[in-house]
């Protein structure tokens, strides 16, 4: 009998682990910011205020090959969310769309799994 509770007790403590790491692992996000190219991105988190200065990013920039080429991130809530391959195929495909050449503010949806921005989802935002 002692056997089997012991054998329970570590059952259970096992999936309770199980459960607190797959929640923590990925967790849901919408953010709401401005897309800005990472290779001009580290540039922008070194600004006396990130977000305004993320906000001052054209749309040209954003789409010349080098910087777009080097992948597309979020500034939201003071800090840059790199987006994963998927993400940057959206970030690029609504900066094109965009009838803005700076300050176009998104809403992006996802999941944030390791150091990426698992993208579900981005919308313009008026």
């Amino acid at each position: 009998m002692r056997r089997i509770l012991i054998s329970l007790a570590a059952v259970s403590i096992v999936i309770a682990a199980m459960v607190v790491l797959v929640s923590a692992q990925d967790k849901s996000v919408s953010l709401t910011g401005s897309i800005v190219d990472k290779a001009c991105s580290a540039r922008h988190a070194k600004a006396p205020d990130p977000m305004v200065a993320a906000a001052g990013h054209t749309k040209k920039c954003a789409l010349m090959p080098n910087c777009a080429g080097s992948g597309y991130g979020v500034f939201a809530d003071g800090k840059y969310y790199e987006f994963d391959e998927k993400g940057n195929e959206l970030a690029k495909a609504k900066i094109e769309a965009s009838k803005k050449d700076a300050g176009a503010k998104f809403k992006v949806e996802g999941t944030v799994s390791d150091t990426k921005l698992v993208v579900k989802s981005i919308t313009e935002l008026e």
